[in-house]
């Protein structure tokens, strides 16, 4: 193995070892304490750690490094104490992520890593949020992702590397191909010759590097980050490799042909890197047992720390990053339609948020499918209102990537039917990253949906219900431009991830009176539209207009309409006064019937309000069917059409 150290000096190859070494031993620790069953999973990156410790010297220590479970060496040699790593590995509440998330699910802004998931191809397009915020800040600084040979597969490798291309963004991919996934060799994964061809697909450059070779792999990776800035471009490098062990433990490797095995071995990089130092007599021979020593040292300390009992509040408040008070509205009021009140929203946003970034499909010159984003380019310029491929799940990952450096982001779906494509964004990254280690997610995704418009099954689905479900996430769905204004400014101030739904054809449809300067309205909090003592209608959306217009043509029926507003979080507070002002509860949406927020809502009041009800709780839904496409079939596949016949179901009870 020849090895270039060209501009290192002695004193750096010296560091170089040890910091090549030091994670190699504390594995050896771990898989000992592994098998004492002190820690309870490990996934070994043995005979990886060159890539890993090369690529993190090669960097500055600010630079932001987005590593995978093998990647140990990235967190030694960012410095990360082993008391508190080895906190993290035991499940402990002193470790990274409070005992909440495994091995190196976590990351550290001190440190500048950002804690992966397992679903390894989110990491790359929160790899392009971070560049893109170092390209508009002109900062002269890359980011750089993992991934290995298997996660080239995944649909994200595709969309994070043309997005990075497409905007020229100084991001490096760094794919370590260690020979299988799991148990499935590289020849089941892929039928290219190299993993580096597919940079040519997307007009980069790309670089094969043996990633056993610490000095080939720091020389590689500092190359790759001048191209970067140089060229403006992102950078693709194959580090050659092999994982030495199984995927984790328990898999084992029965599976690996032995003398595949035993040629690895020959080749591993800290074994070469000592024959090197030999051979320059800058080899110290002391070095590995006072680094047992030290790691030793720190692992007793970190097993007699006392852990911390488990508490509820903690648990709950570490949900969502606090929100800042709502702004009182002031000043004069115009007449604006549902969508105006939205661009009114969006661009005094970006006013007020100079950090804001608008992402969409055609929101630039074109405006948007519907025209909101209309103008916003030629007052804010393409840096901030930027259109994009159509890669959802990508541009959601860099909007969190955004986040990370301070930047507030919307992502606009053209639909809210296509936000399924960026779905695992969604609910395993945005809604979970602040719970896991405290990262703010300012992402606020704008859904179009519903419908009444006849644009059939793939661009009308009412699809609330599918983030309702998932923790850390809040989703908002306002009624009148009044609440569609105040409560997108709102979002656009959370530092947490919103689901913002407009429904679609309430755009040009309904008007009302919205104030001209900037106000919030609080997320989370309900509004009653009428105060009745007959029958409570609770609903949302399309739903209040509904209700309010059966209202008006049954005078003499004395209806409560609340209008939830936000759907999570939930007012409580004022369902259970909708069910204490009438006794009759009817739920209505425009989702289909099963699985639909209704169901929520309905078995809320039957455990927490019972005593309060004098019928059953009722649910008004639209079919569950797909919505079809001609007028006749979507009229009576609404809600809508059922309605009267609920309320009097309900009333008669």
């Amino acid at each position: 193995m020849y090895f270039d150290r060209t501009h290192i000096s002695d004193d750096e190859l010296r560091a170089f070892y040890k910091a090549l070494l030091y994670p190699r031993l504390v594995e050896e620790k771990m898989l000992l304490l592994l098998r004492q069953g002190k820690v309870s999973k490990w996934f070994s990156g043995i005979g990886q750690e060159a890539i890993a410790v090369g690529a993190t010297l090669a960097l500055d220590q600010d630079e932001w490094i987005l590593p995978l479970h093998r990647n140990l060496g990235v967190f030694t040699t960012r410095q990360m104490p082993l008391q508190q790593l080895f906190h993290q590995w035991q499940g402990s509440p002193l470790g990274y992520s409070k005992g909440r998330e495994r091995s190196f699910h976590f990351g550290s802004r001190a440190h500048h890593i950002f804690g992966m998931i397992s679903h390894l191809g989110p990491q790359l397009s929160v790899a392009d949020g971070i560049a893109l915020a170092l390209q508009l800040e002109g900062e002269g600084k890359v980011a750089l992702a993992f991934t290995g040979e298997g996660g080239t597969s995944e649909g994200e490798f595709h969309e994070a590397l043309n997005v990075a291309a497409v905007w020229g963004l100084p991001v490096i991919f760094l794919i370590e191909n260690n020979g299988y996934g799991l148990s499935t060799p590289v020849r089941e994964q892929f039928r290219c010759e190299q993993l580096v061809d597919k940079a040519a697909g997307y007009g980069i450059r790309g670089m094969r590097i043996d990633g056993n070779n610490i000095l080939e792999v720091y020389h590689a990776v500092q190359e790759a980050k001048r191209h970067a800035l140089q060229e403006q471009q992102p950078v693709l490098i194959e580090a050659m490799t092999f994982r030495m062990r199984g995927h984790e433990e328990a898999s084992g490797t029965k599976y690996v042909p032995p003398a595949l095995l035993e040629y690895w071995a020959q080749r591993d990089p800290i074994l070469h890197f000592e024959q090197f130092l030999q051979y320059l007599n800058l080899f110290d021979a002391s070095l590995r047992e006072s680094l047992k020593q030290e790691i030793d040292l720190d692992i007793q300390a970190a097993l007699h720390e006392p852990v911390h009992a488990f508490n509820l509040d903690d648990e709950l408040a570490d949900m969502y990053a606090p929100a800042p008070a709502p702004l009182a509205p002031a000043g004069a009021v115009s007449e604006k339609r549902f969508i105006d009140a939205i661009a009114d929203a969006l661009q005094q946003a970006m006013s007020l948020h100079p950090e804001l970034i608008l992402m969409g499909q055609d929101i630039a010159e074109y405006g948007g499918a519907f025209k909101i984003t209309e103008g916003l380019v030629a007052l804010y310029g393409k840096e901030r209102v930027r259109n994009t491929p159509l890669c959802e799940s990508a541009i959601i990952g860099a909007g969190l990537g955004l986040s990370v450096m301070g930047y507030r982001s919307m992502v606009e779906m053209q639909f809210a039917d296509f936000v399924s494509c960026g779905f695992n964004q969604i609910v395993n990254n945005l809604a979970r990253i602040h719970y896991r280690w405290g990262q703010n997610a300012n992402v606020v995704i704008r859904l179009p949906a519903g419908a009444g418009v006849g644009a059939g099954p793939f661009h009308s689905q009412s699809n609330e219900a599918w983030f309702t479900h998932t923790p850390g996430l809040k989703v908002v769905y306002p009624a009148t431009p009044e609440d569609a204004k105040g409560l997108l400014l709102a979002a656009l101030a959370d530092p947490n991830p919103v689901l913002f739904f407009e429904h679609k054809a309430l755009y040009r449809s309904i008007s009302g009176p919205v104030p001209d300067a900037p106000y919030t309205i609080e997320i989370g909090k309900a509004k009653v539209l009428l105060d009745g003592d007959e029958l409570s209608i609770i609903t949302y959306g399309a739903g209040v207009h509904w209700a309010l217009e059966y209202a008006q043509l049954h005078e003499d029926l004395s209806i409560h309409i609340l209008d939830l507003r936000s759907l999570q979080p939930l007012d409580y507070n004022a369902i259970r006064e909708a069910v204490a002002a009438t006794g009759k509860v009817l739920i209505l949406h425009e989702a289909t019937l099963t699985g639909g927020f209704g169901g929520e809502i309905a078995a809320w009041i039957a455990e927490h309000c019972f005593h309060l009800l004098d019928a059953p709780v009722m649910r008004c839904a639209s079919l569950d069917t797909p919505v079809p496409f001609a007028a006749e079939l979507e009229g009576h596949f609404l809600a809508k059409s059922r309605l009267h016949e609920c309320v009097q179901k309900l009333v008669k009870y």
